[in-house]
C-alpha cells in the first residue's frame, strides 16, 4: 500500500512537470513574436522611415538635443534599451529570490511590454521619439519577462532532458513567429484589399505582436508554479545590482563556469545584433522590399523550428560544446557571404535567411541547456539570473558597433561584416573552456555526451 502511495505521487509530480513545460513552451509561443514581428522584421525600417521624415537637411534627427544620423537611430534605441534592462534585471531577480513569486513578476514584464509594443499602432508621421520610447519599454520588459522565464528551466526539467525542454522552447518560439509571420504577409501585401495603406498595414502587424503577446501568456500563468523561497536565502538576498556583485563573487570560486558566461556573452551578442539588424541591412543596402524581408525572416522561422530541434539531436551525438562550436562557425561563414550579397536580388537573401535558421535557434537553446549543468546545486535560479544578464549585459555592444561603423562610414556592408568579430572571439573563448571538468567542479554528474 505504502509503495502504491509512492508510485502515484511519483507520477502524479512527473505528471505536474509536463504540466509546467508545456506551460513554459506556451510563453516562448507567446513573446517570440514580439522578437520576429517587430524587432526582426518591421520596426527597424518603419522606425528609420519615421526618424528620415523628421530629420534636418543633413539627414540627423536630435533627440534631447543630441545629433543622431536618422539610420542610426533604431540601432541606438535597441541598445538603450538593453542598458535599461540591465539596470532592472538584478532589481526584479533578487525579489523573485526573495519572495519565490516568480509568476506576479512575469506577469507585470509581459503585459509591460505587450502594452507597449500594442501602443506602435500609434507610431505614425514624424512620431520617431514616441517609437524609441516605445521600443525601449518593450524590449527591456521582454529581456526581464525572459530572465524569470529561463530561471523555471531547472525547476521544470531534470538534468538528462534540459536539452530537449530547451530545443522544444525555442522551436515553439519559432513556429509562432512563423505563422503570424503569415498573417503579417497577407496582410501587408494585400493592404490595398483590407482598405489599408501601407504604413498603416505595418502598425497594424506591430501592434498585432502586442495582442498576441498579451493573450497567449495567460496560458503559462495559468500552468507555471511558484515554488516557495527558502529562508537562508530570502535573508542573505541583497537588493539590486548588489545581488548581482554578490553572485559574481560567488562564481570566483567556479571560474569555468564564469568562462563559459564570458564566451556566451561574446557570442550571443552578435546572435542577437544580426537578430535586430538584418532588416535594416536589407532594406538600406540591398534596397529589398517589406514583403521580401516578410518572406525571408518567414523562412528563417520554419528551418529554425528544424534547426533547433535538429541541433538538440545532434547534441546527443556529438555533445552540446560541439554542436555550440560548429554553429558559430556557420555564423561567421554566413556573415561573411552575406557581406557580398549583390544589392535588388532576393533569391540571395533568401539563402543568407536559410542559413541563419538553421544555425539560429540550436545555438541559443543549446548555451541555455548547457548553462544548466554549470550551476552549482541550489543555486539555480540566481545563476540564471547572472545568465540572463549575460545574454543581455552585453547585447549592447553590437547594435553600437552596427550603428557607430554605419555611422563612420555610411555603409551598411561595413557595418553588417563588423559582427563577425563577435562569433570569432566566442568561438575561440569557449573552445578553451573545459565543459566536463567544469561540470564535475559545479558539483553535478557529468553526462555521457556533453
Amino acid at each position: 500500500m505504502g509503495t502504491d502511495t509512492v508510485r502515484t505521487q511519483t507520477a502524479e509530480e512527473a505528471a505536474g512537470l509536463r504540466r509546467e513545460q508545456h506551460g513554459w513552451y506556451v510563453y516562448d509561443w507567446a513573446c517570440s513574436v514580439y522578437s520576429t514581428t517587430v524587432l526582426t522584421v518591421f520596426l527597424g525600417p518603419y522606425l528609420t522611415s519615421v526618424a528620415e521624415k523628421a530629420a534636418d537637411a543633413d539627414g540627423y534627427v536630435h533627440p534631447l538635443g543630441v545629433p543622431v544620423r536618422a539610420g542610426s537611430f533604431f540601432a541606438y534605441s535597441v541598445s538603450l534599451s538593453v542598458i535599461v534592462a540591465v539596470v532592472l534585471m538584478p532589481l526584479v531577480g533578487a525579489a523573485a529570490d526573495r519572495t519565490g513569486r516568480k509568476k506576479p513578476l512575469l506577469a507585470a514584464a509581459a503585459y509591460t511590454g505587450a502594452a507597449a509594443t500594442t501602443g506602435m499602432f500609434f507610431l505614425d508621421g514624424d512620431r520617431y521619439l514616441l517609437g524609441g520610447v516605445l521600443l525601449v519599454a518593450a524590449n527591456a520588459a521582454q529581456s526581464v519577462g525572459m530572465m524569470l522565464y529561463n530561471s523555471y528551466l531547472p525547476q521544470i526539467a531534470p538534468p538528462e532532458e534540459r536539452d530537449a525542454v530547451s530545443s522544444r522552447g525555442w522551436a515553439f518560439g519559432y513556429a509562432a513567429g512563423s505563422l503570424v509571420l503569415v498573417a503579417n504577409l497577407v496582410l501587408y501585401s494585400a493592404h490595398d484589399s483590407f482598405g489599408l495603406s501601407e504604413t498603416a498595414a505595418v502598425r497594424v502587424c506591430l501592434a498585432s505582436a502586442g495582442l498576441w503577446w498579451g493573450a497567449f501568456t495567460l496560458v503559462p500563468l495559468r500552468r507555471l508554479r511558484d515554488r516557495q523561497a527558502r529562508v537562508e536565502r530570502a535573508r542573505a538576498t541583497s537588493p539590486g545590482l548588489r545581488q548581482l556583485a554578490a553572485t559574481v563573487r560567488d562564481m570566483r570560486r567556479h571560474p569555468l563556469t564564469l568562462a563559459f558566461l564570458l564566451a556566451y556573452l561574446v557570442y550571443n551578442d552578435g546572435i542577437q545584433t544580426v537578430i535586430s539588424q538584418a532588416s535594416v541591412y536589407g532594406s538600406e543596402e540591398l534596397g529589398l522590399g517589406q514583403s521580401t524581408l516578410i518572406v525571408a525572416v518567414l523562412l528563417v522561422q520554419v528551418l529554425a523550428v528544424a534547426g533547433a530541434l535538429a541541433m538538440g539531436r545532434l547534441a546527443r551525438t556529438y555533445g552540446a560544446k560541439r554542436t555550440i562550436l560548429g554553429s558559430l562557425v556557420a555564423w561567421t561563414v554566413t556573415l561573411g557571404a552575406g557581406y557580398f550579397l549583390p544589392a535588388g536580388v532576393p533569391v540571395w537573401f533568401f539563402v543568407l535567411a536559410a542559413g541563419i535558421g538553421l544555425v539560429l535557434g540550436g545555438s541559443q537553446a543549446l548555451s541555455r541547456s548547457l548553462f544548466s549543468h554549470l550551476v552549482p546545486p541550489g543555486k539555480e535560479a540566481e545563476y540564471f539570473s547572472a545568465y540572463e544578464m549575460s545574454d543581455r549585459g552585453m547585447s549592447w555592444l553590437g547594435p553600437l558597433l552596427f550603428g557607430v561603423t554605419y555611422q563612420l562610414t555610411g555603409s551598411y556592408r561595413s557595418a553588417i561584416i563588423s559582427l563577425v568579430a563577435f562569433f570569432v572571439i566566442g568561438f575561440a573563448l569557449l573552445a578553451r573552456v573545459p565543459v566536463r571538468r567544469a561540470i564535475d567542479e559545479a558539483g553535478n554528474p557529468v553526462p555521457d555526451r556533453i
